[in-house]
């Protein structure tokens, strides 16, 4: 089970069904939440786990500290990995929630971890970090897409890097609600496109809609093209292959740049594409002319 997600955290029930969406017909999409950037970034540090919900900002970061010491001093342990430094297995975490949706390489991660040491850990040490974190269930990454029923040339495979709960990542960062706003990037240098705040809240959506999709009987992946050249955030996939296409923008209202991508898939799939959405920051929920539906992340349910 993953932690909640925001259909389960809000008090206002979602307007925006992913299960309609998939169904093929493009219904009409409508509502308005009061929710903004800065509720949003509460909810990214306020955590989805259901025992830290309501607690105050600094028995928050203490729990989520601890949780973490719990991880490396006694999970590792007793499923039979000995932990020799635990100052870098944390300090490895750190740098892969700094790779909050990306697809950085491991060799990157590596490197962001031990920054300015001579003596860095083998890689058989970090795939073993990254072995036992999958079990665990504290990395949570998202597969890319290989689409059966349609020919997209040059598909980049490496999964998106996710930590089980974004507000674990934000905390191992030290990022505050203050330095997010204020588009700060702390911990480990991971290059990336856009800011941390951005990637968190990609990474917010990805749960949610990883939760919906586990209601509904749908599969997600994200799709990137060799190079980055085409990236869709999000792909909700049924069971015959057509497939929901999602982007997350941390802005109100998207502009041309920010749909580019669904555009192209669309070319690309036809009648597979059952709808495209980008989810966003902003108040209300409406489709534009173009058919491609914009959803405030609050309003999006399964």
């Amino acid at each position: 089970m993953r932690p909640l997600s925001l259909a389960e955290r809000l008090a206002e029930p979602p307007s925006v069904s992913l299960g309609d969406l998939l169904g093929g017909e493009r219904p009409p999409v409508s509502g308005r939440t009061g929710l903004t950037l800065e509720d949003y970034t509460d909810e990214i540090l306020r955590s989805g786990f259901p025992g830290l919900r309501g607690l105050g900002e600094r028995l928050l970061r203490a729990q989520l500290d601890a949780y973490i010491r719990r991880v490396v001093d006694r999970d590792f342990p007793e499923l039979g990995h000995v932990v020799r430094n635990p100052v870098l297995l944390r300090r490895w975490i750190a740098a892969y929630a700094a790779a909050t949706a990306t697809t950085t390489s491991f060799e990157k991660i590596r490197a962001a971890a031990t920054a300015g040491e001579q003596d860095k850990p083998a890689k058989t040490t970090t795939q073993a970090y990254r072995d036992v974190l999958e079990r665990l269930f504290i990395l949570d990454e998202l597969p890319g897409w290989l689409p059966a029923r349609n020919h997209i040339s040059q598909l980049a495979l490496p999964p998106k890097h996710h930590l089980v709960d974004p507000a674990l990542a934000a905390n191992l960062l030290g990022a505050t609600r203050e330095r997010l706003l204020k588009g700060q990037a702390p911990g480990p240098s991971i290059p990336r496109d856009g800011t941390l705040l951005g990637a968190l809240f990609e990474s917010l959506l990805t749960l949610s809609v990883r939760v919906y999709a586990q209601a509904i009987e749908a599969s997600v992946w994200h799709l990137r093209t060799k190079g980055g050249r085409h990236e869709v955030d999000l792909i909700l996939e049924r069971s015959d292959g057509k497939v929901v296409a999602i982007e997350a923008k941390l802005g109100g209202a998207p502009r041309e740049r920010d749909v580019k991508h669904l555009t192209w898939l669309a070319e690309r799939l036809g009648e597979d594409l059952l709808d495209a959405i980008v989810v966003t920051t902003g108040r209300e929920a409406y489709r534009r002319a173009d058919g491609i539906a914009v959803v405030p992340a609050a309003l999006l349910g399964p």
